[in-house]
Protein backbone atom coordinates (compact mmCIF):
# COMPACT_ATOMS: atom_id res chain seq x y z
CA UNK A 1 0.00 0.00 0.00
CA UNK A 2 2.85 2.43 0.78
CA UNK A 3 4.85 1.29 -2.47
CA UNK A 4 1.33 2.32 -4.16
CA UNK A 5 0.29 5.83 -2.34
CA UNK A 6 4.17 6.86 -2.98
CA UNK A 7 4.00 5.90 -6.79
CA UNK A 8 1.00 8.21 -7.20
CA UNK A 9 2.60 11.02 -5.40
CA UNK A 10 5.50 10.71 -7.41
CA UNK A 11 3.95 10.65 -10.81
CA UNK A 12 1.32 13.35 -10.49
CA UNK A 13 4.59 15.57 -8.78
CA UNK A 14 6.77 14.85 -11.62
CA UNK A 15 4.16 15.48 -14.21
CA UNK A 16 3.38 18.72 -12.88
CA UNK A 17 6.88 19.85 -12.41
CA UNK A 18 7.95 18.16 -15.82
CA UNK A 19 4.96 20.25 -17.21
CA UNK A 20 5.32 22.87 -15.86
CA UNK A 21 9.06 23.47 -16.61
CA UNK A 22 8.55 22.64 -19.95
CA UNK A 23 6.08 25.50 -20.36
CA UNK A 24 8.43 27.78 -18.45
CA UNK A 25 11.38 26.46 -20.88
CA UNK A 26 9.28 27.58 -24.21
CA UNK A 27 8.49 30.95 -22.39
CA UNK A 28 11.76 32.10 -21.23
CA UNK A 29 13.52 31.10 -24.17
CA UNK A 30 11.05 32.72 -26.42
CA UNK A 31 11.90 35.63 -24.68
CA UNK A 32 15.46 35.35 -24.28
CA UNK A 33 15.93 34.51 -28.04
CA UNK A 34 13.85 37.26 -28.64
CA UNK A 35 15.46 40.08 -26.19
CA UNK A 36 18.89 38.45 -27.94
CA UNK A 37 17.78 39.31 -31.68
CA UNK A 38 16.45 42.85 -31.08
CA UNK A 39 19.62 43.67 -28.92
CA UNK A 40 22.06 42.27 -31.98
CA UNK A 41 19.78 44.02 -34.43
CA UNK A 42 20.68 47.23 -32.78
CA UNK A 43 23.91 46.41 -32.08
CA UNK A 44 24.37 46.19 -36.11
CA UNK A 45 22.46 49.24 -36.74
CA UNK A 46 24.64 51.55 -34.52
CA UNK A 47 27.60 49.78 -36.58
CA UNK A 48 26.14 50.31 -40.09
CA UNK A 49 24.96 54.10 -38.87
CA UNK A 50 28.65 55.35 -36.97
CA UNK A 51 30.46 53.68 -40.63
CA UNK A 52 27.91 55.24 -42.86
CA UNK A 53 28.71 58.73 -40.87
CA UNK A 54 32.11 58.18 -40.88
CA UNK A 55 32.30 57.21 -44.78
CA UNK A 56 29.74 60.15 -45.85
CA UNK A 57 32.15 62.59 -44.08
CA UNK A 58 34.83 61.35 -46.45
CA UNK A 59 33.10 60.90 -49.76
CA UNK A 60 31.89 64.30 -49.56
CA UNK A 61 34.40 66.01 -52.31
CA UNK A 62 34.19 62.45 -54.34
CA UNK A 63 32.76 61.27 -57.40
CA UNK A 64 30.86 57.87 -56.57
CA UNK A 65 33.31 56.19 -59.51
CA UNK A 66 36.16 57.25 -56.55
CA UNK A 67 33.86 55.12 -54.12
CA UNK A 68 36.98 52.04 -54.43
CA UNK A 69 39.53 54.81 -54.15
CA UNK A 70 38.39 56.37 -51.05
CA UNK A 71 38.47 52.69 -49.34
CA UNK A 72 42.36 51.76 -50.34
CA UNK A 73 43.24 55.15 -48.65
CA UNK A 74 41.19 54.82 -45.26
CA UNK A 75 42.64 51.14 -45.20
CA UNK A 76 41.66 48.54 -42.54
CA UNK A 77 44.18 50.46 -40.15
CA UNK A 78 41.16 53.77 -39.71
CA UNK A 79 38.02 50.98 -39.91
CA UNK A 80 39.48 48.67 -37.41
CA UNK A 81 39.50 51.06 -34.51
CA UNK A 82 35.76 52.90 -35.61
CA UNK A 83 34.46 49.16 -35.64
CA UNK A 84 35.99 48.05 -31.73
CA UNK A 85 34.53 51.77 -30.40
CA UNK A 86 31.28 51.06 -31.80
CA UNK A 87 31.06 47.44 -30.71
CA UNK A 88 28.66 47.49 -27.48
CA UNK A 89 29.90 43.71 -26.43
CA UNK A 90 31.37 40.61 -28.34
CA UNK A 91 29.23 39.51 -31.16
CA UNK A 92 30.13 38.06 -34.48
CA UNK A 93 29.91 41.03 -36.31
CA UNK A 94 31.06 41.17 -40.37
CA UNK A 95 31.02 44.28 -42.05
CA UNK A 96 30.85 44.10 -45.86
CA UNK A 97 31.21 47.42 -47.81
CA UNK A 98 30.45 47.61 -51.53
CA UNK A 99 30.53 49.96 -54.31
CA UNK A 100 27.25 51.41 -56.07
CA UNK A 101 26.47 48.37 -58.12
CA UNK A 102 26.55 46.31 -55.06
CA UNK A 103 29.85 44.35 -55.51
CA UNK A 104 31.73 43.88 -52.43
CA UNK A 105 35.02 45.69 -52.05
CA UNK A 106 35.74 45.00 -48.32
CA UNK A 107 35.41 43.03 -45.67
CA UNK A 108 35.86 43.59 -41.67
CA UNK A 109 34.99 41.76 -39.14
CA UNK A 110 34.56 42.30 -35.43
CA UNK A 111 34.35 38.66 -34.20
CA UNK A 112 34.74 35.68 -35.84
CA UNK A 113 35.78 34.55 -39.27
CA UNK A 114 36.02 36.56 -41.49
CA UNK A 115 34.07 35.73 -45.02
CA UNK A 116 36.47 36.46 -47.12
CA UNK A 117 34.89 34.42 -49.95
CA UNK A 118 32.32 37.40 -49.68
CA UNK A 119 35.25 39.63 -51.39
CA UNK A 120 34.23 40.64 -54.85
CA UNK A 121 30.27 39.06 -54.66
CA UNK A 122 27.27 40.90 -55.03
CA UNK A 123 25.24 41.90 -52.36
CA UNK A 124 22.11 40.33 -52.54
CA UNK A 125 19.56 41.93 -54.83
CA UNK A 126 17.03 42.90 -52.58
CA UNK A 127 19.83 45.42 -50.69
CA UNK A 128 20.94 46.70 -53.78
CA UNK A 129 17.79 47.39 -55.51
CA UNK A 130 16.36 49.25 -52.48
CA UNK A 131 19.55 51.12 -51.81
CA UNK A 132 19.62 52.43 -55.25
CA UNK A 133 16.24 54.39 -54.90
CA UNK A 134 17.81 55.71 -51.37
CA UNK A 135 16.11 53.50 -49.04
CA UNK A 136 17.60 51.36 -46.20
CA UNK A 137 16.20 47.97 -45.51
CA UNK A 138 16.87 45.44 -42.20
CA UNK A 139 15.99 42.19 -41.87
CA UNK A 140 16.75 38.43 -41.68
CA UNK A 141 18.71 37.78 -45.00
CA UNK A 142 20.70 34.80 -46.42
CA UNK A 143 23.58 35.61 -48.50
CA UNK A 144 24.60 32.71 -50.68
CA UNK A 145 28.37 33.72 -50.85
CA UNK A 146 28.66 32.90 -46.64
CA UNK A 147 26.83 29.94 -47.15
CA UNK A 148 24.92 30.47 -43.88
CA UNK A 149 21.78 32.22 -42.58
CA UNK A 150 22.80 35.59 -41.17
CA UNK A 151 21.11 38.77 -40.15
CA UNK A 152 21.79 41.80 -41.73
CA UNK A 153 21.53 45.49 -42.10
CA UNK A 154 22.48 47.42 -44.85
CA UNK A 155 22.40 51.31 -45.44
CA UNK A 156 23.50 53.24 -48.00
CA UNK A 157 27.14 55.88 -48.58
CA UNK A 158 26.44 58.79 -50.34
CA UNK A 159 28.51 61.88 -51.70
CA UNK A 160 27.64 65.87 -51.27
CA UNK A 161 25.07 65.65 -54.14
CA UNK A 162 23.16 62.86 -52.63
CA UNK A 163 24.34 60.24 -55.10
CA UNK A 164 24.95 56.75 -54.03
CA UNK A 165 28.57 56.14 -53.28
CA UNK A 166 28.23 52.69 -52.10
CA UNK A 167 26.90 50.00 -49.65
CA UNK A 168 27.73 49.44 -46.18
CA UNK A 169 26.09 45.33 -45.17
CA UNK A 170 26.47 44.32 -40.98
CA UNK A 171 26.10 40.71 -40.57
CA UNK A 172 26.05 38.65 -37.70
CA UNK A 173 25.02 35.11 -37.22
CA UNK A 174 23.25 33.34 -34.90
CA UNK A 175 26.04 31.98 -32.70
CA UNK A 176 25.65 34.59 -29.48
CA UNK A 177 21.77 33.30 -29.74
CA UNK A 178 22.58 30.13 -29.67
CA UNK A 179 24.66 30.59 -26.53
CA UNK A 180 21.77 32.53 -25.10
CA UNK A 181 19.47 29.89 -25.16
CA UNK A 182 21.96 27.15 -24.87
CA UNK A 183 22.38 28.79 -21.32
CA UNK A 184 18.93 29.37 -20.36
CA UNK A 185 17.80 26.00 -21.09
CA UNK A 186 20.76 24.37 -18.88
CA UNK A 187 19.81 26.83 -16.25
CA UNK A 188 16.13 25.74 -16.43
CA UNK A 189 16.91 22.34 -16.86
CA UNK A 190 19.51 22.49 -13.82
CA UNK A 191 16.56 23.70 -12.00
CA UNK A 192 13.58 21.66 -13.06
CA UNK A 193 16.17 18.55 -11.57
CA UNK A 194 16.65 20.20 -8.38
CA UNK A 195 13.05 20.86 -7.88
CA UNK A 196 12.23 17.04 -9.25
CA UNK A 197 14.87 15.48 -6.13
CA UNK A 198 12.77 18.31 -3.55
CA UNK A 199 9.44 16.99 -4.68
CA UNK A 200 10.62 13.25 -4.06
CA UNK A 201 11.93 13.87 -0.91
CA UNK A 202 8.81 15.62 0.04
CA UNK A 203 6.59 13.29 -1.40
CA UNK A 204 8.12 10.30 0.64
CA UNK A 205 8.20 11.91 4.23
CA UNK A 206 4.54 13.37 2.92
CA UNK A 207 3.66 9.79 2.36
CA UNK A 208 4.96 8.91 5.05
CA UNK A 209 2.78 10.85 7.27
CA UNK A 210 -0.01 10.05 5.55
CA UNK A 211 0.49 6.03 5.58
CA UNK A 212 1.67 5.88 9.38
CA UNK A 213 -2.04 6.17 11.01
CA UNK A 214 -3.72 4.02 7.53
CA UNK A 215 -0.94 1.25 8.97
CA UNK A 216 -1.93 1.20 12.19
CA UNK A 217 -5.33 1.18 11.41
CA UNK A 218 -4.52 -2.12 9.70
CA UNK A 219 -2.88 -3.20 12.21
CA UNK A 220 -5.97 -2.48 14.52
CA UNK A 221 -8.49 -4.38 12.59
CA UNK A 222 -6.32 -7.55 12.05
CA UNK A 223 -6.21 -7.68 16.24
CA UNK A 224 -9.78 -6.81 16.32
CA UNK A 225 -10.18 -9.76 13.97
CA UNK A 226 -8.12 -11.97 16.73
CA UNK A 227 -10.81 -10.41 19.48
CA UNK A 228 -8.51 -7.84 20.48
CA UNK A 229 -11.09 -5.13 21.32
CA UNK A 230 -8.97 -3.17 23.16
CA UNK A 231 -6.86 -2.28 19.98
CA UNK A 232 -6.90 2.28 19.73
CA UNK A 233 -4.79 4.22 17.25
CA UNK A 234 -2.94 7.20 17.99
CA UNK A 235 -4.29 10.46 16.63
CA UNK A 236 -2.20 13.18 15.19
CA UNK A 237 -2.47 16.99 14.02
CA UNK A 238 -6.00 17.93 13.11
CA UNK A 239 -6.64 17.37 9.52
CA UNK A 240 -8.73 14.38 7.85
CA UNK A 241 -6.57 11.57 8.78
CA UNK A 242 -6.73 13.08 12.23
CA UNK A 243 -10.95 12.94 12.00
CA UNK A 244 -10.08 9.21 10.69
CA UNK A 245 -8.11 7.93 13.12
CA UNK A 246 -11.22 9.50 15.79
CA UNK A 247 -13.70 7.83 13.84
CA UNK A 248 -12.01 4.50 13.75
CA UNK A 249 -11.75 4.99 17.70
CA UNK A 250 -15.42 5.34 18.00
CA UNK A 251 -15.97 2.33 15.75
CA UNK A 252 -13.59 0.30 17.94
CA UNK A 253 -15.09 1.56 21.59
CA UNK A 254 -18.17 0.61 19.64
CA UNK A 255 -17.35 -3.02 19.16
CA UNK A 256 -15.73 -3.04 22.35
CA UNK A 257 -19.10 -2.45 23.70
CA UNK A 258 -21.20 -4.09 21.34
CA UNK A 259 -18.80 -7.26 22.46
CA UNK A 260 -19.40 -6.69 26.65
CA UNK A 261 -22.83 -6.50 25.72
CA UNK A 262 -22.78 -9.54 23.82
CA UNK A 263 -21.20 -11.60 26.32
CA UNK A 264 -23.23 -10.40 29.07
CA UNK A 265 -26.48 -11.16 26.91
CA UNK A 266 -25.03 -14.88 26.32
CA UNK A 267 -24.76 -14.31 30.23
CA UNK A 268 -27.92 -13.39 31.51
CA UNK A 269 -29.74 -15.53 28.42
CA UNK A 270 -27.91 -18.74 30.19
CA UNK A 271 -28.97 -17.56 33.21
CA UNK A 272 -32.40 -16.75 32.62
CA UNK A 273 -32.99 -19.82 31.09
CA UNK A 274 -31.05 -22.65 33.36
CA UNK A 275 -32.87 -21.04 36.88
CA UNK A 276 -36.70 -21.72 35.23
CA UNK A 277 -35.84 -24.50 33.73
CA UNK A 278 -33.89 -26.22 36.87
CA UNK A 279 -36.88 -24.86 38.93
CA UNK A 280 -39.61 -26.29 36.42
CA UNK A 281 -37.71 -29.59 36.59
CA UNK A 282 -37.14 -30.15 40.25
CA UNK A 283 -40.53 -29.28 41.18
CA UNK A 284 -42.03 -31.80 38.28
CA UNK A 285 -39.61 -34.38 39.64
CA UNK A 286 -40.26 -33.78 43.05
CA UNK A 287 -44.04 -34.33 42.46
CA UNK A 288 -43.57 -37.03 40.40
CA UNK A 289 -41.44 -39.08 42.90
CA UNK A 290 -43.97 -38.50 46.02
CA UNK A 291 -41.68 -35.82 47.74
CA UNK A 292 -43.80 -32.84 47.54
CA UNK A 293 -46.83 -33.72 49.00
CA UNK A 294 -49.94 -33.45 46.96
CA UNK A 295 -51.82 -30.78 49.15
CA UNK A 296 -48.59 -28.90 47.91
CA UNK A 297 -49.00 -29.71 44.26
CA UNK A 298 -50.95 -26.93 43.23
CA UNK A 299 -48.74 -24.24 45.00
CA UNK A 300 -45.53 -25.52 43.12
CA UNK A 301 -47.80 -25.74 40.05
CA UNK A 302 -48.46 -22.22 40.52
CA UNK A 303 -44.43 -21.51 40.27
CA UNK A 304 -44.20 -23.44 37.63
CA UNK A 305 -46.62 -21.60 35.76
CA UNK A 306 -44.76 -18.39 36.96
CA UNK A 307 -41.51 -19.80 35.29
CA UNK A 308 -43.01 -20.89 32.05
CA UNK A 309 -44.55 -17.67 31.43
CA UNK A 310 -40.69 -15.85 32.25
CA UNK A 311 -39.25 -18.31 29.47
CA UNK A 312 -42.36 -17.52 27.38
CA UNK A 313 -41.81 -13.64 27.51
CA UNK A 314 -37.55 -14.21 27.31
CA UNK A 315 -38.22 -16.21 24.21
CA UNK A 316 -41.23 -13.50 22.94
CA UNK A 317 -38.40 -10.83 23.23
CA UNK A 318 -35.54 -13.05 21.61
CA UNK A 319 -37.74 -13.35 18.30
CA UNK A 320 -39.02 -9.36 18.53
CA UNK A 321 -35.40 -9.09 18.36
CA UNK A 322 -34.89 -11.26 15.31
CA UNK A 323 -38.24 -10.28 13.79
CA UNK A 324 -37.23 -6.62 13.98
CA UNK A 325 -33.06 -7.07 12.71
CA UNK A 326 -34.94 -9.04 9.47
CA UNK A 327 -37.48 -5.95 8.62
CA UNK A 328 -40.59 -8.66 9.07
CA UNK A 329 -42.25 -6.82 11.88
CA UNK A 330 -44.83 -4.48 9.95
CA UNK A 331 -46.68 -2.02 12.25
CA UNK A 332 -50.64 -0.80 11.68
CA UNK A 333 -50.84 2.99 11.57
CA UNK A 334 -54.59 3.79 13.25
CA UNK A 335 -55.38 6.94 15.80
CA UNK A 336 -55.96 5.53 19.51
CA UNK A 337 -56.40 7.47 22.70
CA UNK A 338 -53.25 7.80 24.48
CA UNK A 339 -54.99 8.79 27.89
CA UNK A 340 -57.23 5.93 27.83
CA UNK A 341 -54.21 3.77 27.44
CA UNK A 342 -52.12 5.06 30.16
CA UNK A 343 -55.55 4.67 32.27
CA UNK A 344 -55.52 1.05 31.54
CA UNK A 345 -51.91 0.19 32.08
CA UNK A 346 -52.21 2.08 35.63
CA UNK A 347 -55.20 -0.47 36.42
CA UNK A 348 -53.04 -3.04 35.30
CA UNK A 349 -50.43 -2.42 37.73
CA UNK A 350 -52.44 -1.45 40.77
CA UNK A 351 -51.67 -4.43 43.25
CA UNK A 352 -47.69 -3.35 42.19
CA UNK A 353 -48.20 0.07 43.09
CA UNK A 354 -49.99 -0.64 46.39
CA UNK A 355 -47.35 -2.62 47.16
CA UNK A 356 -44.40 -0.44 46.94
CA UNK A 357 -47.36 2.14 48.46
CA UNK A 358 -46.38 4.09 45.75
CA UNK A 359 -47.84 8.10 45.25
CA UNK A 360 -48.96 8.29 41.70
CA UNK A 361 -49.61 11.14 39.75
CA UNK A 362 -51.53 11.01 36.40
CA UNK A 363 -51.67 14.18 34.22
CA UNK A 364 -53.05 14.52 30.95
CA UNK A 365 -53.30 17.81 28.88
CA UNK A 366 -56.66 16.53 27.91
CA UNK A 367 -59.31 14.33 28.85
CA UNK A 368 -58.79 12.45 25.28
CA UNK A 369 -55.75 12.63 23.21
CA UNK A 370 -55.51 10.98 20.00
CA UNK A 371 -52.45 9.80 18.43
CA UNK A 372 -51.44 7.83 14.91
CA UNK A 373 -49.09 4.87 15.70
CA UNK A 374 -49.67 1.00 15.83
CA UNK A 375 -51.74 0.60 19.32
CA UNK A 376 -49.98 -2.74 19.93
CA UNK A 377 -46.22 -1.31 19.51
CA UNK A 378 -47.27 1.20 21.67
CA UNK A 379 -48.61 -0.68 24.27
CA UNK A 380 -45.99 -3.14 24.55
CA UNK A 381 -43.09 0.02 24.95
CA UNK A 382 -45.74 2.54 27.77
CA UNK A 383 -46.33 -1.03 29.79
CA UNK A 384 -41.65 -1.75 29.79
CA UNK A 385 -41.41 1.74 30.64
CA UNK A 386 -44.35 1.68 33.74
CA UNK A 387 -43.10 -1.74 34.72
CA UNK A 388 -39.50 -0.72 34.80
CA UNK A 389 -40.51 2.13 36.33
CA UNK A 390 -42.39 0.91 39.31
CA UNK A 391 -40.00 -1.88 39.77
CA UNK A 392 -37.20 0.72 40.36
CA UNK A 393 -39.00 2.75 42.71
CA UNK A 394 -38.05 3.33 46.33
CA UNK A 395 -40.54 2.41 48.49
CA UNK A 396 -42.96 5.05 48.99
CA UNK A 397 -41.77 6.67 45.98
CA UNK A 398 -43.37 9.17 43.49
CA UNK A 399 -44.52 7.64 39.98
CA UNK A 400 -45.61 10.45 37.57
CA UNK A 401 -47.00 9.96 34.21
CA UNK A 402 -47.49 13.03 32.00
CA UNK A 403 -48.85 13.09 28.50
CA UNK A 404 -49.72 16.94 27.18
CA UNK A 405 -48.77 18.43 23.35
CA UNK A 406 -45.72 19.48 22.18
CA UNK A 407 -44.71 23.31 19.92
CA UNK A 408 -44.00 20.74 17.40
CA UNK A 409 -47.71 19.59 16.96
CA UNK A 410 -46.52 16.05 19.01
CA UNK A 411 -47.42 13.98 21.62
CA UNK A 412 -45.11 13.36 24.41
CA UNK A 413 -45.41 10.64 27.29
CA UNK A 414 -43.14 10.61 29.88
CA UNK A 415 -43.13 8.04 33.07
CA UNK A 416 -41.01 9.60 36.11
CA UNK A 417 -40.41 7.71 38.93
CA UNK A 418 -38.70 8.64 42.38
CA UNK A 419 -35.48 5.53 42.63
CA UNK A 420 -32.31 4.16 42.13
CA UNK A 421 -31.80 5.93 38.35
CA UNK A 422 -29.40 5.40 36.21
CA UNK A 423 -25.73 6.34 36.59
CA UNK A 424 -24.58 9.12 34.15
CA UNK A 425 -21.59 6.48 32.25
CA UNK A 426 -24.73 4.46 31.76
CA UNK A 427 -27.05 7.03 29.78
CA UNK A 428 -25.70 6.47 26.43
CA UNK A 429 -25.58 3.00 26.76
CA UNK A 430 -29.47 2.52 27.79
CA UNK A 431 -30.83 1.79 24.49
CA UNK A 432 -28.33 -0.54 23.01
CA UNK A 433 -28.70 -4.04 22.93
CA UNK A 434 -28.36 -6.30 25.79
CA UNK A 435 -27.32 -3.70 28.02
CA UNK A 436 -28.36 -3.47 32.16
CA UNK A 437 -26.95 -1.34 34.14
CA UNK A 438 -27.83 -3.38 37.28
CA UNK A 439 -24.71 -6.05 36.41
CA UNK A 440 -25.40 -7.71 39.88
CA UNK A 441 -29.04 -8.57 38.89
CA UNK A 442 -29.56 -7.42 42.39
CA UNK A 443 -33.38 -5.68 41.52
CA UNK A 444 -33.41 -6.79 38.51
CA UNK A 445 -33.81 -11.01 37.88
CA UNK A 446 -35.80 -11.14 35.05
CA UNK A 447 -34.78 -8.92 32.63
CA UNK A 448 -32.20 -9.48 29.91
CA UNK A 449 -31.82 -5.95 28.79
CA UNK A 450 -33.67 -6.10 25.25
CA UNK A 451 -36.72 -3.97 26.45
CA UNK A 452 -35.60 -0.47 26.04
CA UNK A 453 -33.80 -1.90 22.73
CA UNK A 454 -36.78 -3.01 20.87
CA UNK A 455 -38.69 0.40 22.24
CA UNK A 456 -36.48 2.38 20.47
CA UNK A 457 -36.44 0.60 17.53
CA UNK A 458 -40.27 1.05 17.60
CA UNK A 459 -40.63 4.38 18.48
CA UNK A 460 -37.64 4.85 15.47
CA UNK A 461 -40.10 2.96 13.27
CA UNK A 462 -42.81 5.57 13.64
CA UNK A 463 -39.92 8.35 12.75
CA UNK A 464 -40.46 9.64 16.32
CA UNK A 465 -38.19 9.85 19.27
CA UNK A 466 -36.90 8.17 22.75
CA UNK A 467 -34.87 9.34 25.23
CA UNK A 468 -33.76 9.24 29.46
CA UNK A 469 -33.05 11.75 32.15
CA UNK A 470 -31.75 10.68 35.40
CA UNK A 471 -30.13 11.58 38.48
CA UNK A 472 -28.34 7.91 40.00
CA UNK A 473 -30.11 7.61 43.63
CA UNK A 474 -32.86 10.37 43.15
CA UNK A 475 -34.86 10.07 39.67
CA UNK A 476 -35.13 8.45 36.28
CA UNK A 477 -37.72 9.76 33.76
CA UNK A 478 -38.36 8.31 30.31
CA UNK A 479 -40.11 10.03 27.60
CA UNK A 480 -40.90 9.76 24.08
CA UNK A 481 -43.29 11.32 21.66
CA UNK A 482 -46.37 10.45 19.19
CA UNK A 483 -47.48 11.74 15.87
CA UNK A 484 -50.98 13.85 16.58
CA UNK A 485 -53.76 12.54 14.67
CA UNK A 486 -55.66 14.65 12.74
CA UNK A 487 -59.16 14.55 14.41
CA UNK A 488 -62.40 16.15 12.82
CA UNK A 489 -63.40 19.49 14.27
Amino acid sequence: MFRSIFAKYVTAFMSIIIFGFAILLMIVTSIGGNYSSKAKETLMTNTAEMIQIYLNEKMAECDPEDFSAVLNEIGEAHLSPLLESVSGFEADLSVLIADQSGIVCYVQAIEGDVPDKALGKTLPSAITKTLVVGGEVMGELRIESLGRAIFTCAVGVRNADGALCGMIAVCSGDRNLGFTVDNLTQTIVTSAALVLMASLIAAYFLTERTIAPLREMRKAARNFSAGKFETRVRVRGRDEVAELSEAFNQMADSLENLEKMRNSFVANVSHDLRTPMTTIAGFIDGIRDGVIPPEEHDHYLEIVSIEVQRLSRLVTSLLDISRIQAGDRKFTMKPFDICEMARLILISFEQNIEEKHLDVTFECEEDRMQVYADHDAIYQIFYNICHNAIKFSYLGGMLKLRIFYTKEKKVLISVYNEGEGIPEADLPMVFERFYKSDKSRGLDKSGVGLGLYIAKTIINAHGERIGVSSEAGKYCEFYFTLQRAQTKD
